[in-house]
């Protein structure tokens, strides 16, 4: 016979998961980082016209960067010799505009001024509107204080905003740039409120919320970096807008001033001799559409593969 013992062996304890815990469950940016870029990439191979628009923007932004080395001319340069020569004419492969200068060195280095502009102008609406837009959806109080300056800032379309904050400070790239930049605040603004709202009714928020972490510790390890994806898309959008902004900018003027190129000062120039040398007027504006074109294309497949809601491919 077996003998039994009297005693019960001790349950295995259930062991409850704490707060913290909780806190990190719906957290993406965790251990599912790899697998989401992963997915996130694989999403961008697979959509044809992302891969356009990112080709595009490859080129734009190498062609700028080494505008210096590839130039075969000074953009200042002038040939009093050769002035409204037609593209394809020997040693000037783009033409040349009244006053004999290369159109493709010109090109080049107003690509580079109107993405530096572009940037800049990003860089600003990024740095006022991303906390702006943190308060305004986590803080019930600020809300309103901000909802009605966004929507103050908004009942001026955004060219006449930009035009006016340009002749305000007079022309040059950086009031450009800060004028574009301040006119993209309020549309910043709306787009992180938007997540920040969203994000905050999530439960591994408000688990962190009871587990004692602060406002601050809540906005900077679980807001922002979950917001990180719709504000990246909407820079990616913004930074052809500004592009255009800048253009009409220095096309009226109060943009980069002659003699330094801009894509814009290119149209401005080229007005007026648009019946007799068209290719003046046409390249710096087939310039500005690629690029822009290049930027929506990546912006809307970069939204549709940071899409979580999307098919998993």
């Amino acid at each position: 016979m077996t003998q039994t013992s009297g005693t019960t062996p001790p349950e295995t304890p259930t062991v409850e998961p704490s707060v913290a815990g909780l806190a990190t469950m719906g957290t993406p940016p965790g251990g599912e980082t790899a697998p989401r870029r992963g997915r996130v990439w694989r999403r961008l191979r697979r959509n044809p016209l992302g891969v356009v628009g990112a080709l595009i923007l490859a080129i734009s932004i190498a062609t700028a960067l080494l505008a210096p080395l590839l130039a075969p001319y000074s953009p200042a340069a002038v040939h009093f010799d050769a002035p409204f020569q037609p593209p394809g004419t020997v040693g000037f492969g783009l033409g040349t505009d009244d006053l004999g200068r290369d159109l493709l060195s010109r090109i080049l280095f107003g690509l580079r001024a109107s993405l530096e502009v572009g940037v800049l102008a990003v860089v600003v609406a990024l740095a006022v509107g991303v906390p702006l837009g943190l308060a305004a959806g986590y803080f019930r109080a600020l809300d309103a204080v901000i909802s009605r300056f966004t929507d103050l800032m908004l009942a001026f379309p955004f060219l006449i905003l930009a035009v006016g904050l340009a002749a305000i400070r007079g022309a040059s790239l950086g009031n450009a740039a800060l004028a574009i930049g301040i006119s993209q605040i309020p549309g910043m603004i709306r787009v992180v409120r938007s997540e920040t709202l969203r994000l905050k009714e999530l439960d591994f928020v408000a688990a962190s919320v009871v587990d004692g972490a602060g406002d601050l510790s809540v906005l900077a390890r679980h807001i922002l970096p979950n917001a990180l994806s719709a504000v990246i898309v909407q820079a990616t959008v913004a930074i052809p807008v500004a592009i255009l902004g800048e253009a009409v900018l220095s096309f009226l003027g109060l943009g980069i001033q002659p003699p330094d190129p801009s894509l814009g000062t290119m149209l401005a120039e080229a007005q007026q001799y648009a019946a007799r040398a068209p290719w003046t007027a046409i390249v710096p504006g087939l310039a500005i559409v690629v690029v822009t074109l290049g930027f929506n294309l990546f912006g809307d497949a970069l939204r549709d593969a940071l899409d979580p809601r999307g098919s998993r491919r």
